[in-house]
Parts: structure tokens; C-alpha cells; sequence
């Protein structure tokens, strides 16, 4: 019996863990957290992570589950998973990969070939382990190598990639740097600490200023017991 696309089921897991380890998983809700921040206003980009996406109907073994994709022209929401042919067949456009211990060449050949082919046009790959990115964007129909990586800017995200001995930065066109959540509550904390000292030393001052005005109306009240108009002074 002949199988209808309609019957065809596309699973929402491909019963893989979505980190093999722990800077593994922390750069990948960095990187997601990071670019849900950066749109957070634009109803018509929705970004994933670790999230399914079948660029073909009827064929459910064609997929790849990006680290994190971000697709412009859909609108947020969840999602069991991207079938693209249901988001006005438009593909994600950018994603980011976070090379594991465990992903050997062929695997990551592999990633390549099929973004190449279902569309990607900006594809990152980021090996924490070994303080080392790659990245590709798409030219005349083809994913291309970028040469240097370090300073660039991409032209879907506007993010720019830099570079250090502590290993990859992501800076937000205004500047802000992506962070952790750690990194975020430590800054947040940071943050308060400045608030409250501003404010102590706001009460400090208004305190100095109310023992002057103390000390000023004390004087004026000496002089005019000794019928000295202290507005004549």
C-alpha cells in the first residue's frame, strides 16, 4: 500500500542528546540566548536550538538538528519541528554548530554537504576544545570558506566574531557582548552593587546637605540675637 505524504510521520527527536558535554551545552544556550535577545522584538524571526528540520516533504529521513538556527521571515513560536515546506519553504538561513569530542571529520562533512545543499546561507562552526571557527557563506549558489574569521561580521545577524586566547567572542552590533547566563546574573548583580552604592552615597549627600543647612540656620539665628541681619552679611 502506497503511502501518502499526509501519512508520513517526521519525528520531533532523532534520539541524540543535544550536548555531549558541558561547554558543549553552554555554548549552545549562549549562542541561542544571544540571538533570541538580539530579535527579541521582531515578531518574523524565529531562531532554535537543537531543534529538527526536514528541508524536504515526504522524505523524513532527510534532516539535520542545527545547534542553533536562526530563520528570517517566520514567525516566532514553538515548534515540534521545522518542516519547511509549512514556513513558506523558506529555509533557515543562518546556523551554528558547536563542535564536540565526539564529532569526527565524516560527521562534520557531512553538516557541511547538507547545508550547502538545503540553502543555509551563513553556517558557523565553533570548536570550544580547541579555541577554533570556521565559517562559510554562501557565494554564486555555494557555501564558501571565510578568510579571516576573526573581526567578521555577518551580514543576516550583524554580529561580529572576534577571536581571543580565552577563545570565541560575539559582539551585538550595539556592542554587547553575547553572554552566559552566569555571565548575565554575575552582570546583573554587578549592576545592583553599583545602584545601591550610588544611591548610598546620593543619601550621603543629601545628609551633608541637611547638616549644612543645620549649621547655616544655627549661625543665622546667633547673629540675629546680636541684631545682626545675617541677609546683610
Amino acid at each position: 500500500m502506497k503511502i501518502t505524504t499526509e501519512e508520513i510521520v517526521y519525528p520531533s527527536s532523532d534520539e541524540q542528546p543535544m550536548a555531549d558535554s558541558t561547554i558543549q551545552y553552554q555554548w549552545i544556550t549562549t549562542i541561542k540566548g544571544g540571538c533570541d535577545a538580539l530579535f527579541k522584538d521582531d515578531p518574523n524571526v524565529f531562531i532554535a536550538g537543537d531543534l529538527l528540520w526536514y528541508p524536504v516533504e515526504g522524505n523524513n529521513r532527510i534532516c539535520q538538528a542545527p545547534d542553533t538556527m536562526v530563520v528570517f521571515g517566520r514567525p516566532k513560536g514553538d515548534r515540534r519541528s521545522y518542516l519547511q515546506w509549512k514556513e513558506n519553504n523558506i529555509p533557515p538561513q543562518v546556523v551554528f554548530e558547536i563542535r564536540s569530542y565526539s564529532d569526527n571529520q565524516t560527521k562534520m562533512a557531512k553538516k557541511l554537504a547538507f547545508y550547502n545543499r538545503y540553502g543555509v546561507e551563513e553556517y558557523y562552526l565553533y570548536d570550544p576544545d580547541d579555541k577554533e571557527l570556521t565559517g562559510w557563506q554562501r557565494i554564486e549558489g555555494l557555501l564558501e570558506v571565510i578568510e579571516p574569521m576573526s573581526g567578521w561580521v555577518s551580514p543576516r545577524l550583524g554580529v561580529r566574531f572576534e577571536l581571543t586566547e580565552s577563545g570565541l567572542e560575539l559582539y551585538r552590533p550595539d556592542e554587547q557582548k553575547f553572554l552566559s547566563y552566569l555571565e548575565l546574573e554575575e552582570q546583573r548583580e554587578l549592576a545592583a552593587q553599583r545602584a545601591e552604592q550610588e544611591a548610598q552615597r546620593a543619601e550621603q549627600e543629601a545628609q551633608r546637605a541637611e547638616q549644612e543647612a543645620q549649621r547655616a540656620e544655627r549661625l543665622a539665628a546667633k547673629l540675629r540675637e546680636l541684631n545682626i541681619d545675617p541677609d546683610s552679611l
